[in-house]
């Protein structure tokens, strides 16, 4: 969402959300909690949503990506990637094929100063998945505001977590920002959550 913001920002026109579906919850490519909520997110930015579903295999994220893109009238993607070598080299590989520029405002950039940049910019979101030891179920649900980033760097001192998540530590929802027109409520949610690892699974919601 960041990403996206700063694309625009930048005076780029998002014209289409892209959406992909692993069926695997594990991807490594793609983000796989509550993704039942990215067609209300995309609804309250008022931005033409396109999703298509994937086996959850490496291979088959990656040919979902490329038959999500191809033929959009578009000049390049926007991705929130900042760290990921993974993620980097196998988007920019379907891009590449495609003749598609890669827009990463993201990439490379110091995580604490992203986190900081994130809440300057208005942006609300909340942990909904924790996936590394020091992550306890008091963390789902948690929003990524300056008391959370406290602990996460405490979190960092003693495990080597990324404050941002990128090592798959833990998996967020962005219930307001700039993009949106209208915020996204929680009226009814449930977790599960089993040795530091744990999802929050957004069953009910408004505007």
């Amino acid at each position: 969402m960041f990403a996206l913001y700063i694309a625009k920002q930048m005076g780029h026109e998002i014209k289409f959300l892209v959406n992909i579906i692993p069926s695997n919850e594990a991807s490594w490519l793609f983000h796989t909690p509550n993704l039942n909520m990215v067609p209300k997110m995309a609804m309250s930015m008022g931005i033409p949503l396109i999703r298509v579903k994937s086996d959850g295999t490496e291979n088959g994220d990656i040919n979902s990506l490329k038959c999500a893109i191809k033929g959009l009238k578009v000049d390049g993607i926007v991705i929130g990637s900042l760290w990921s070598d993974y993620q980097w080299d196998r988007m920019n590989t379907v891009f590449d094929e495609l003749h598609l520029k890669t827009i990463a405002p993201l990439w490379r950039k110091n995580q604490d100063t992203i986190y900081d940049e994130i809440i300057s910019a208005g942006i609300d979101a909340i942990i909904v998945g924790t996936f590394a030891y020091g992550f306890n179920e008091d963390w789902l649900g948690k929003h990524l505001d300056l008391n959370t980033k406290k602990e996460l760097i405490s979190l960092r001192r003693k495990y080597g977590v990324s404050i941002m998540g990128e090592g798959g530590e833990y998996e967020s929802m962005v219930l307001d920002s700039p993009m949106y027109k209208k915020k996204l409520i929680i009226n009814k949610y449930e977790k599960k959550y089993t040795k530091y690892s744990g999802t929050l699974t957004v069953k009910e919601s408004s505007f």
